[in-house]
Parts: structure tokens; sequence; C-alpha cells
């Protein structure tokens, strides 16, 4: 089992900058792509941002040039460094973790693809 938690969230005026961050911990043994998603009241979950294990990166169009995701492979931890939000920024911002994970079941490990969010976390941008 994997769990992904997730931290920075606030509020903030406009303008102003906020850092995510989601740690995964578990029996991971290799994290694929790790991202970033928001969802904010009476819309769909859309895609801010993902980063895959050699730093490739991909932003939405209402966030490029404004955000940055990072990840620390060593601490399994993606990061999101938001800049000049703005109040159409405001969602409920989750982690999300494709990867691969170690499964032992009696005397017999096995390795499997699996999928993780986070419980997500409150940003708020204020006018």
């Amino acid at each position: 089992q994997v769990h992904l938690v997730e931290s920075g969230g606030g509020l903030v005026q406009a303008g102003g900058s906020l850092r995510l961050s989601c740690a995964a911990s578990g029996n991971i043994v290799r994290i694929n792509r790790m991202g970033w998603y928001r969802q904010a009241p009476g819309k769909r979950r859309e895609s801010v941002a993902t980063i895959t294990g050699d730093g490739s990166t991909d932003y939405a169009d209402s966030v490029q040039g404004r955000f940055t995701i990072s990840r620390d492979n060593a601490k399994n931890t993606v990061y999101l460094e938001m800049n000049s939000l703005k109040p159409e920024d405001t969602a409920v911002y989750y982690c999300n973790a494709q990867l691969i994970e170690r499964r032992t079941v009696y005397t017999t490990t096995t390795t499997i693809r699996n999928e993780y969010w986070g419980q997500g976390t409150q940003v708020t941008v204020s006018s």
C-alpha cells in the first residue's frame, strides 16, 4: 500500500504565491509519473501539471509560465510552485502518482503497477 500526503495549501491574495508538496510513502519500487490536478466547485477535475521520472513536464495552458512542477526522486516527493495566483486558481488540488509497488502475499512478492491520489489540499485565492 502507498500513501500520498499533501501539504502547503491555504488562502492567498491574488498575485501571491504558494508551494504545494506531496510525499509518497510505502512499498514503492519506482514512481513513473507524478502530477497535480485540481477541482473547483461545480467543475470537473483537471490536470494542472505532470512530471515524469526523467523530469519531463507538462502544464495546462492556464498555468503555463506561472506554475512550476518539480520532484525529488530520493524523497518520492513532488512540488508545485504557484506564482502570480489568480482567483480562478481556487480549487482543491490533488496529488497523483503512477507507480510500481511491491506486494507480498504470504511468501510471494510481486510488483504491480498502480495509481494513487492524495486527499486534496484547498487553495483559495482572494481578489
